[in-house]
């Protein structure tokens, strides 16, 4: 966040914090397994990149998006939710991509109030 000025071309003011989890990463889950994270913002285009950052692409695909409220604290609730309830009894599987949550209009931070979207990879049954 302090040097997110330097970036150059950015549409809008939503965050992304994205995620790239390795393929076995969820068989069996292992909390203490390494995966990358990056913390992002859109741009219209990679012309002028800042020094000591990289440019990520979100790949196209189909994704299940679900509304966190809450604080970072909470998140849990609401992963565990995803994963233990909603796709073991959805029709899809997960999908091997990235994963990533959009801090829009109305994230706040650790408020108990604010909102963000979680968006996660997924692929028919």
């Amino acid at each position: 966040m302090p040097r997110r000025k330097e970036i150059q071309n950015n549409i809008g003011a939503e965050l992304y914090s994205i995620e790239i989890y390795p393929p076995s990463f969820f068989e069996p889950f292992n909390p203490d397994a390494n995966f990358e994270k990056w913390a992002a913002i859109e741009v219209t285009d990679y012309k002028t990149i800042p020094d000591e950052m990289e440019t990520i692409t979100i790949p196209d695909g189909l994704y299940a998006v679900f509304i966190h409220k809450g604080t970072a604290n909470d998140a849990a609730k609401t992963y565990g939710y995803i994963f233990t309830s909603w796709l073991p009894n959805s029709n899809f599987l997960l999908d091997n991509s990235a994963h990533f949550a959009l801090m829009g209009e109305k994230y706040r931070n650790d408020d108990p109030d604010s909102e963000e979207e979680i968006w996660i990879p997924i692929k028919p049954r």
